[in-house]
């Protein structure tokens, strides 16, 4: 079925089939007819219902079978066991499309299970698109196409604007249709995804993605399930400049406690989302409130060409009030820039004195008209400032003409950006500043959620996408094997030798380290399988000895038959590089602090793997542990270029076909013009 029918279909029907609606339009399958009919949908709307003939007045049909015209879309109000009989029916009559009210799916145990079975088979014959299970509905507001089961669309006067919003949750739709009326944003469209059989949020954004009504998108994830298509969408809306914010649930630890190498901790499901979040030029916020209030800044602040941190310039009346959004930018690493010595200059001119704190204070004085327009004026010319936010006190209540209209009568004029922080509780002075399309906050939280995330806010930097090994059982190399599966990369040399051997003449010097090598045993030190410093072969006997007696205390029952012995090499640091396969969003590369304590220290840097030589060098810069490489305090310098080379052959390891992870803990890295050595490796295979 051709991309374009179903598109429409989805979004844009001209008639659609209520299967299993009620005759009681309080109901939840009866409140679609009643929806539709108050927002004016001007399509053909055709009530099924095989018990009776009329249903809210309206004359009903037994089956889809029956309709004297087969409908463009159906929503499908049933249980789960008649809603697959009637998905086959739409399959069988050539219905484009169809969206599944009813859970009982996944999450329902066997039958569900079962259910699942039978909805994908159908999905799977492409003759037929599913919006669902347990969706909701969707509303085309500029359309009149409310086809949702939503309480929350019984508002009057439904907010009509530009912004189109996909949630994996039904209820949430309706939070951000109520609240963003409030706030005085317009919608587009609103999707429920659902269960997501069939369409994904990617695919349903992709589908309004060229509608002209349409300027944004909102999206509200509970997991990266289906990246692919929502990356294929993310890049194509930048393209058509329309910016993308998202706020995603689960930020939590319990994957990363599971994981079984140190790349895998430091690399936990949230991290990773955010990583591809910002790869694919998204906007994430942290809390619900941003999603809605960072909408009308990202129409206004353009995504950066490469990743920043954002430079601020901070006007107040309330020096309490900004210092208060001020701390929570901070905290999201955003700069608070102080005004350059011209920009003091150009306000002088204008009679106002700009003091020498990092914010702009007027004081009483900024409760005057030609004040405040003056101080935004020359600010947003000030090429220090990435955005300027305006921070309004009492004045913004009860005298909204003196400092806040300044705000509305520049908003258009040329400059950087600017949004208002409105510290009294204004509601007036809200609406008016959101119905001319300020941006505007009303808590400092917030603000600076919205502001971090539109100014750190990229264009897509997406790598190749490589192959998807898919799910797969995997199994540990020992550190011999993992080795010969680096050829890009120098490692200290080594050799492997039989605890039953005498010990050979070395074909390096000493001092050696000598390891349990052992695929089953991948943390050798937790075992007492490492000892370091051994300075001839008589040491070396002695070390191996006493890692076969560890072993057999730490681990009863596991014999150690090989070592590995390594000379040992001394640099300016160590770091850890290491690639995982995320199974939602793909392969990731991580840097961090190396050696023993890098889950203490959490220096990470994190992005989609493979990199190149730049990728690599700006995350080797985002490192904390870069100032002591890179010669902080009178430290030799590191071999920076050699680390970003190796950075890019673990990241490289993406492109295997059957490597799951790869891991380097630690890599050294020797002083500037030498290189860098890994001293361990862990790879995880296909079994």
């Amino acid at each position: 079925m051709g991309g374009m029918v179903w598109q429409k279909s989805l979004l844009r029907p001209d008639s659609i089939a209520l299967v299993g609606v009620s005759d009681d339009a309080e109901k939840t399958s009866g409140r679609p007819l009643r929806f539709l009919r108050a927002a004016g949908y001007g399509g053909t709307v055709f009530p099924v219902n095989p018990t009776r003939e009329t249903v809210q007045g309206e004359r009903s049909y037994p089956a889809l079978s029956a309709l004297p015209e087969v409908p463009e879309h159906a929503f499908i109000l049933t249980g789960a066991g008649r809603a697959l009989d009637a998905l086959e029916e739409c399959e069988a009559l050539g219905v484009p499309v169809a969206t599944v009210l009813a859970t009982g799916f996944a999450e329902a145990g066997g039958a569900g299970e079962a259910n699942m079975a039978r909805l994908q088979a159908l999905t799977g014959r492409g003759r037929l698109r599913v919006l669902g299970p347990s969706s909701i509905g969707l509303a085309n507001l500029h359309h009149g196409m409310t086809l949702t089961a939503n309480a929350a669309f019984a508002e009057p006067d439904l907010p009509k604007g530009g912004l189109f919003v996909a949630s994996h949750s039904g209820s949430l739709i309706g939070a951000l249709l109520s609240r963003g009326k409030r706030k005085g944003l317009g919608f587009a469209g609103l999707v429920s995804v659902g269960g997501e059989a069939d369409l994904s949020i990617g695919d349903v954004c992709l589908a309004a993605l060229d509608d002209p009504a349409v300027t944004g998108f909102l999206l509200f994830l509970e997991h990266m399930r289906h990246a692919d298509k929502l990356r294929e969408f993310a890049s194509k809306a930048a393209k058509r400049g329309k910016p993308v914010a998202a706020f995603k649930l689960g930020r939590s630890d319990e994957a990363a406690e599971l994981a079984q190498s140190h790349t895998g901790s430091l690399a936990g499901a949230d991290e990773v989302a955010d990583v591809f979040l910002k790869a694919c030029g998204i906007a994430r916020v942290s809390s619900f409130e941003g999603l809605l209030e960072v909408a009308p800044l990202l129409a206004r602040v353009p995504a950066a060409p490469q990743r920043r941190r954002g430079r601020v310039g901070v006007i107040t009346t309330t020096g309490g009030g900004a210092a208060m959004a001020v701390d929570q930018l901070a905290g999201l690493g955003v700069d608070i820039v102080r005004p350059s010595a011209e920009t003091c200059e150009r306000l002088a001119a204008k009679g106002i004195e700009a003091g020498h704190n990092r914010i702009l204070d007027l004081t009483l004085a900024g409760t005057r008209y030609d004040v405040m327009r003056g101080a935004i004026e020359v600010f947003r010319q000030a090429p220090e400032f990435d955005l300027v936010l305006v921070c309004v006190g009492s004045s913004a209540r009860f005298n909204p003409e003196l400092a806040v209209q300044p705000a509305l009568d520049l908003i258009d004029a040329p400059g950087s950006p600017f949004a208002v922080f409105l510290v009294p509780d204004a509601p007036d002075a809200t609406r008016r500043l959101a119905g001319a399309g300020v941006p505007v906050f009303e808590d400092p939280e917030t603000c600076a959620d919205a502001v971090a995330a539109a100014l750190q806010r990229q264009v897509p930097a997406l790598p190749q996408v490589v192959e998807d090994i898919g799910e797969c059982e995997g199994r540990t190399l020992d550190e011999a094997e993992a080795y010969t599966r680096l050829p890009a990369l120098p490692v200290a040399e080594w050799v492997a030798l039989d605890t039953s051997s005498p010990v050979p003449d070395l074909p390096f010097d000493y001092p050696v380290v000598v390891k349990v090598l052992d695929a089953a045993i991948p943390h050798k030190s937790d075992a007492g399988g490492v000892i370091v410093g051994i300075s001839g072969p008589e040491a070396l006997a002695r070390a191996m000895a006493a890692i076969q007696d560890n072993i057999a205390t730490n681990l009863p029952g596991h014999a150690v038959r090989r070592v590995l012995v390594q000379q040992m090499r001394g640099g300016v640091g160590e770091v850890l590089i290491g690639m995982r396969r995320d199974p939602q969003v793909g392969p990731v590369v991580v840097l961090a602090a190396g050696g023993i304590f890098t889950e203490i220290y959490r220096d990470t840097v994190m992005r989609l793997a493979p990199v190149d030589l730049d990728g690599a060098k700006e995350m080797i810069a985002s490192l904390k542990v870069t100032q002591i490489l890179g010669g902080a305090r009178g430290r030799p310098q590191g071999d920076l270029d050699a680390l970003a080379r190796a950075v890019v052959a673990v990241s490289d390891l993406a492109a295997s076909t059957d490597i799951i992870e790869g891991e380097i803990n630690p890599l050294i890295v020797l002083p500037k013009g030498e290189g860098v050595a890994a001293v361990d490796a862990l790879i995880r295979v296909r079994a």
